[in-house]
Formats: structure tokens, C-alpha cells, sequence
């Protein structure tokens, strides 16, 4: 059985920048707890039209759900931070927030590079 390997350069540039934006969300995410993540979120929602009709599309999408549902929860927590009994619950939100964003990110790379769509 022959086969052929097919190389679509423009493909190849949608997928590597999906991944470029997957580390830059991430590094938000490590360095600022996700503040400096409307960069990447900025140019995903740019450059998502250039991938249309390829997996790769769904991966902006899947970056842009990430960074706004990071978001509400992130912004849940900080009104719980401002009553006293609600600290605790704040920290909770938060962490779980920050892990539920960081398996996002990790799925998304992985799901990237095995050539798949996000759901």
C-alpha cells in the first residue's frame, strides 16, 4: 500500500500559530494568572477566519471559550472575595478556575498535535 505524505503549508501555518497562541495563553496564565491572555485572545480572534474549514478553526474557538469562561469565574471569585465568610469559597474558585483553564490549554496542545478538532 503507497502512502503519500501531503504537506499544505497553509495548514502547517494555521496549526503553528494555533500553537504559538496555546503557549501564549499559557504563559498568561502562569506569569499573571491569565491577565495578559487578551493578547492571544485578540489575534485568535483575527486569525480564526484564515482557518476556516480546517480542524485548526476549532482550536481558536476552543482558546476564545477558554479565555472567557476563565474569565466569569475568575470575576465569580472576586465578588465572593469581597464578603468576609466568602474568602474561603474565593480561593476555592480560583484554584479550581486556574486548573480547569490549564487542563484546557494542555488538552488543546495535545488534541493540536495529534491533528485533531476540539469538540
Amino acid at each position: 500500500m503507497n502512502q503519500d505524505l501531503v504537506l499544505d503549508s497553509s495548514l502547517q501555518s494555521a496549526k503553528n500559530l494555533a500553537w504559538w497562541l496555546y503557549l501564549g495563553h499559557a504563559a498568561s496564565l502562569v506569569f499573571s494568572l491569565g491577565a495578559f491572555s487578551f493578547i492571544p485572545l485578540i489575534i485568535n480572534y483575527v486569525k480564526r477566519e484564515d482557518a476556516a474549514n480546517t480542524f485548526v478553526y476549532s482550536h481558536h474557538g476552543w482558546q476564545i471559550r477558554s479565555f472567557w469562561w476563565y474569565l466569569v469565574w475568575m470575576a465569580l471569585g472576586g465578588i465572593l472575595f469581597m464578603t468576609i465568610v466568602g474568602i474561603p469559597a474565593a480561593f476555592l474558585l480560583w484554584t479550581v478556575a486556574w486548573l480547569w483553564k490549564l487542563y484546557r490549554l494542555i488538552k488543546g496542545i495535545v488534541d493540536l498535535n495529534d491533528n485533531k478538532p476540539m469538540p
